[in-house]
């Protein structure tokens, strides 16, 4: 049976720190369900089907991870850019949200590494800074979207979900 359409979006509240491959839908009783809450853990999403987030903040890894969960997307989070680029070789992750500004290494970086070894991965990018010349690098390394916080997230949600939707040639 299909899933069934929420004409709301339900903020879902994890604790800090952890690392959620969940997604979460509380369904109103008239749904069908009786009002039961369903969880889909990530040995029920293909990687194919997992977004990775990559920020060294965390309360905007949070952030983001909460939105990209609320709109029914499963997550893999990522605080340090090393660990991300550990998991990329040895798991499909078709897309990835990075931060360009992180210690370490820099969003563009980890950009420029995937090229060269995943090169079906599609990277969106977001920033704290109005960095034209960031911007600039980043569409050259053929990002699918660049944002500058705070952005709108709707335009984020939908560039997401068109990144997923993209067929690798």
């Amino acid at each position: 049976m299909p899933p069934a359409v929420i004409p709301y979006r339900t903020k879902v509240h994890y604790p800090a720190g952890s690392q959620v491959i969940a997604f979460l839908l509380l369904d109103a009783s008239h749904l069908g369900n009786g009002g039961r809450a369903i969880c889909m853990t990530s040995g029920e999403k293909s990687d194919a089907e997992i977004v990775c987030l990559v920020d060294d903040d965390p309360s905007v890894l949070k952030s983001i991870q909460r939105l990209l969960l609320s709109d029914g997307l499963a997550v893999r989070s990522f605080n340090k850019p090393k660990e991300f680029l550990s998991h990329v070789q040895t798991h499909s992750v078709p897309v990835v949200v990075l931060d360009i500004w992180m210690e370490g290494m820099s969003g563009l970086e980890i950009q420029e590494r995937l090229s060269g070894f995943s090169p079906g991965t599609r990277v969106i990018i977001i920033t704290g800074r109005d960095d034209p010349a960031a911007k600039l690098a980043a569409l050259q390394f053929g990002v699918v979207a660049f944002f500058t916080k705070p952005f709108d997230d709707d335009q984020f949600l939908n560039a997401v979900r068109s990144a997923l939707a993209m067929q690798v040639q």
